[in-house]
């Protein structure tokens, strides 16, 4: 069973940090640890702790009896264990940045990001969805993809300071009517988001093998009417909240993009492919503006285009959104994100084109 979230408390995230910076730990050097540097702990605490973190897939053991040791499990070196609150406790100018800069050596560990075993329940769930989606009158599957498409248009903009409210949206996609006292802009960001859903349902078999014009049209919906160039952008781009600055060269940029093409498409997963089109975009923010909302649209085409159920992202919490984000940008750290894209297929499944 995949877990989402996991909340260790604060002795045993001590151990686990004890480990990482002290591979081949023993029993004894780890009790000792907590004893002298943490609080005074009975060693069947420390073992429970331990077993709960081998549990979780967080540490491996080797060895056997008194000669057993703990390593850090990394089945990808994006996918390493970080205190969440505990990193966003500083602000973003004294928080310790890994990487200010692009690094494409991220490229080189795009492998493993699921596990076989987390694969086969996300698969196993996707069959729900299939089996549902068959069952389906014409009728009533236009009208939860239309369900789907209001939720996501309100969610995914809502994500980028959008104030309309889910009730707007409905309003606004169904009879065309503005909400009062919003900005023009804002009606336009939702409206955008329904018409690029409609052109990705119209043209899916484009979207079984990535291609930077594909994400380039996707872009061009998404900004349609709100004042943003489209094509790679040429020059510099600032983020809030992270010391991290995207690449400013546009032949740099190019190349970003042809290289996270290539690769994504040698993903042989397509739940992994769609987890990093929306990473990897993020991070490369190659437009002028709206590169995070090419990176959900982008990661339904994945989805859609390969009979999986898309993410509407409607109960996601915005800040732990972009907390994940952000620490992609600064740690190269995907672990946080992945169980947040698991959360939203879980309840998309659940939610979303459910026959009786």
């Amino acid at each position: 069973m995949i877990k989402t979230k996991k909340k260790l408390n604060k002795r045993q995230l001590e151990v686990l940090e004890f480990i990482k910076n002290n591979p081949d730990s023993n029993n004894s050097t780890i009790n000792d640890f907590i004893n002298d540097s943490y609080e005074e702990t009975s060693r069947v605490t420390i073992v429970r702790d331990l077993n709960f973190l081998l549990k979780e897939k967080l540490i491996i053991k080797n060895g056997e009896g008194r000669n057993i040791t703990y390593k850090e499990l990394l089945e990808n070196t994006l996918l390493f264990f970080l205190d969440v609150d505990k990193y966003f406790k500083k602000d973003s100018d004294k928080r310790d940045v890994a990487y200010k800069k692009f690094n494409f050596d991220v490229f080189n560990h795009l492998d493993n990001i699921f596990s076989k075993r987390e694969i086969e329940e996300l698969e196993k769930l996707n069959n729900n969805y299939q089996r549902n989606h068959k069952k389906l009158s014409k009728t009533i599957l236009k009208k939860e993809l239309e369900r789907l498409t209001i939720e996501l248009s309100w969610k995914s903009s809502k994500i980028e300071g959008n104030t309309y409210s889910l009730i707007d949206t409905e309003i606004l996609i169904k009879e065309n009517k503005e909400a009062k006292g919003h900005k023009k802009e804002e009606a336009i960001m939702i409206l955008n988001h329904k018409k690029t859903l409609d052109y990705i349902l119209d043209n899916l078999k484009r979207f079984k093998k990535l291609d930077i014009k594909d994400i380039e049209d996707v872009h061009k919906i998404i900004v349609k009417d709100l004042d943003v160039a489209v094509g790679i952008r040429k020059g510099l781009v600032g983020i809030t909240g992270t010391v991290y600055r995207p690449l400013d060269n546009q032949h740099q940029i190019k190349e970003g993009l042809e290289r996270m093409v290539k690769e994504l498409n040698n993903v042989k997963d397509n739940f992994s492919k769609a987890l990093l089109v929306i990473l990897l975009l993020s991070y490369l923010q190659p437009f002028e503006d709206g590169n995070k909302r090419t990176a959900r649209m982008m990661a339904n085409a994945v989805l859609l285009a390969n009979n999986i159920c898309p993410l509407s992202f409607r109960s996601i919490d915005e800040a732990d959104y972009k907390k994940a984000v952000v620490l992609f940008y600064e740690q190269n750290g995907a672990r946080f994100f992945k169980e947040l894209f698991v959360e939203q297929f879980r309840f998309s499944v659940k939610n979303y084109f459910l026959s009786k």
